[in-house]
């Protein structure tokens, strides 16, 4: 009979045993391949999210917070850039295009952001791909409003739909600007960034929208406030807005004008670059992100001690089946090779569990992680990483194998048959 074979039958004559060691090292290995996952596709997520802009220009305050909550909508800002610094950069002759940005509504737990066709123009994510419509087109009336495929998809909307938003964020929000309706002419295509999950109408619909609010409370109704529109009497030009995008014509001006706004004296500005400040959020994460992976390493460790003290424990026991071997002429590495085989079997075995577990897992995840956190995760085939990280765990569940192999191979025939008799 060969080796595996005899291996086989042995791990299945005690399959209660090995089934339980099996498991508790699949629950291991499904936490290290998880962590890993999330911590390797959040970052491939908040890279993506936005590629071709040089500036991002905000109200003075943390860099990294003028990055979540502009580009990723975490978080919200404490006070607003002014329009008339917004068309300063605008008019600059070393600017290409300027983005603006508008955020403090929502739509049914999605944000509504404000801005120009511009967005539509030079925006871009990934590997510099621009936004693509899957149906319709951008906004041209004030009172058009394009969805990202996430709030399509989730709230069943199509091109045509009138949708309503509300003042403030959350599906709790506190007033609805129910005498704004607003059209969808456009629902772009699914792009795996925050883009998926906001409704964008234009800077001066907000502007029409907040005509009756001032300081976060309704105004006494005005009909002259209430009429007007895109091409109507009022002038709706914002008085400020969230923060703005900035694409330089020459790259070598980025730093240069960088400076210059975070040193303007006529309104605190911050500029920043939105790579440096992504790196600078890993850099702060980084601490707990790596605890985090160790902390599942050392689940994976404790799950191979487990399936070693089992197989010791069990040793004693089975002195009698490694007399009876060699007694039929198994010679001491025989034996010895299985045990290592036994142990490899177990860690096979939990390996492949331990993918499938993690595989479930993150396909029943992925559409809360995205609803609730906004990002993109997806289970997938298994990466390279992922296959290192199973042939580690194969290759440490051998090695454990090879301590009570050597034992089992310095136990002599006279030895286990004088322990029986």
């Amino acid at each position: 009979m060969a080796l595996g074979t005899l291996a086989a039958r042995s791990v299945w004559n005690r399959r209660v045993t090995a089934g339980l060691t099996v498991f508790a090292i699949a629950v291991s290995v499904t936490l290290l391949l998880g962590v890993q996952k999330i911590r390797t596709q959040t970052r491939e997520s908040f890279a993506s999210t936005l590629s071709g802009t040089d500036l991002i220009v905000g109200a003075r305050g943390g860099p990294v917070n003028l990055l979540l909550y502009s580009v990723f909508r975490i978080g919200d800002a404490m006070t607003g850039v002014s329009w008339r610094s917004y068309e300063l950069v605008a008019r600059h002759p070393d600017v290409a295009w300027v983005i603006p940005i508008s955020l403090g509504d929502s739509h049914r737990g999605f944000r509504v952001m404000g801005t120009s066709r511009a967005y539509f123009e030079h925006y871009r994510y990934g590997e510099r791909r621009l936004l693509a419509f899957r149906d319709g087109g951008p906004f041209d009336d004030l009172h058009d409003a394009v969805l990202g495929a996430d709030v399509a998809e989730s709230l069943g909307y199509a091109a045509g739909d009138a949708i309503t938003v509300a003042h403030g964020l959350g599906e709790g929000s506190f007033a609805r600007h129910d005498k704004h309706p607003f059209q969808v002419v456009g629902i772009l295509e699914r792009t795996g960034t925050p883009v998926d999950r906001t409704v964008h109408v234009s800077i001066e619909a907000i502007t029409d929208l907040h005509g009756d609010w001032q300081g976060g409370a309704r105004k006494s109704p005005s009909a002259a406030t209430a009429q007007a529109g895109i091409r109507g009497e009022r002038d709706l030009t914002p008085d400020s807005i969230t923060a703005f995008l900035v694409g330089m014509r020459d790259r070598t001006t980025i730093l240069q004008m960088q400076r210059a706004l975070n040193e303007y004296r006529g309104e605190p500005l911050l500029a920043i670059m939105p790579g440096v400040v992504l790196g600078q959020l890993w850099q702060m994460v980084g601490v707990a992100d790596k605890a985090l992976l160790l902390v599942a390493a050392c689940v994976v460790l404790a799950g191979l001690i487990g399936m070693l003290t089992s197989l010791l424990t069990s040793l004693n026991e089975r002195r009698r089946e490694m007399a009876i071997l060699r007694s039929v002429g198994a010679r001491p590495a025989h034996v010895f090779g299985l045990l290592v085989l036994e142990s490899g079997l177990l860690a096979a075995a939990s390996v492949v569990l331990g993918f499938l577990f993690t595989w479930a897992l993150l396909a029943a995840a992925a559409p809360l992680l995205e609803r609730r956190f906004g990002l993109f995760i997806y289970a997938g085939a298994p990466t390279p990483l992922d296959l290192a990280i199973g042939a580690g765990v194969l290759g440490a569940g051998l090695l454990a194998g090879f301590v009570p192999a050597w034992r089992a191979y310095r136990n002599s025939l006279a030895d286990g048959l004088s322990v029986h008799l």
